[in-house]
């Protein structure tokens, strides 16, 4: 492949991630740049399908997502997409060994999201495994380049981290996913109102996975290490703010982090991670 569609391909994954994720892109900053171009790709194709399911609410999202599911096939076939977002996400697939059966698990749930409008607890924890702890899965992939022993041994606390970000997104978004999309992601709110205690039920859900997801933090390489600490402070900021804003105002507004946050986050994250993993907590 002619080397400067090779960096177009990345270079729009890169633009994808800015353009979404102002607080996913800081952190990737304290990412090594090898670890960071492929990370920028896995984002730019889960970004793409997600959209696809989430916002295209005027055309036909069946056709469309059959249509994405296709031309990555087609890609991972013939080595080459005109979708320069699935182009670049293949070549960091191929590179990094990523495994099939987690990209099959990630189409899988996005395919869901067209047809499950209320989950069990089972068919949560599938839907939170494809949505959510794959990607994780495939970012510690990159990290753990060329060391399958690491994989393996924070494969566990990946998937905490990717579930804790999963749900407290959907706490965030519970006015849009409900009012808007018909959707809920919580088991508890099957036969019970969203209020002070089912939300209490859910933070202690949300916590157990963030304590969890701490303990790899700790262990990952020093040059990914900073990155994902980061997102895990800004992730106990907002579920921080969420326990803290009663249930009536999160079905009115969206909570968000501020920039000052971010910025304080973002040092407090360097420093305690340069003084080593003892102080990361």
């Amino acid at each position: 492949m002619d080397k400067l569609y090779r960096e177009l391909s990345l270079k729009t994954s890169k633009l994808t991630t800015k353009l979404y994720s102002t607080s996913f892109s800081a952190g990737l900053l304290c990412i090594e740049k090898q670890s960071r171009e492929a990370i920028y790709s896995i984002y730019g194709f889960l970004r793409q399908a997600d959209e696809i399911v989430d916002t295209f609410h005027e055309y036909d999202k069946e056709a469309l997502m059959l249509e994405f599911e296709q031309e990555y096939r087609k890609c991972r076939e013939r080595g080459i997409s005109l979708n320069l977002i699935i182009n670049s996400f293949v070549l960091t697939v191929n590179k990094y060994s990523i495994p099939d059966d987690l990209i099959e698990a990630f189409l899988s749930s996005m395919k869901s999201d067209l047809a499950n409008w209320e989950f069990s607890e089972k068919g949560i924890k599938e839907y939170i495994y494809g949505s959510a702890d794959v990607v994780g899965l495939m970012c510690l992939k990159v990290m753990t380049h060329n060391n399958p022993a690491d994989y393996n041994r924070l494969k566990g606390n990946a998937m905490s981290l990717s579930s804790a970000f999963q749900k407290i997104n959907f706490l965030r978004d519970i006015k849009n996913d409900t009012e808007n999309l018909s959707r809920n992601y919580f088991p508890v709110l099957n036969n019970r109102p969203f209020d002070t205690e089912t939300k209490k039920i859910i933070l202690e859900d949300i916590y157990l996975d963030f304590r969890d997801a701490l303990k790899g933090i700790r262990e990952l390489p020093k040059n990914a290490r900073t990155g994902i600490y980061l997102a895990y402070l800004y992730y106990m900021k907002l579920t921080a703010k969420i326990e803290k804003t009663p249930t009536e105002q999160l079905m009115k507004r969206r909570i968000r982090v501020g920039d000052t946050q971010k910025f304080l986050l973002f040092c407090s994250a360097n420093i305690r991670s340069l003084l080593g993993k003892r102080f990361m907590r």
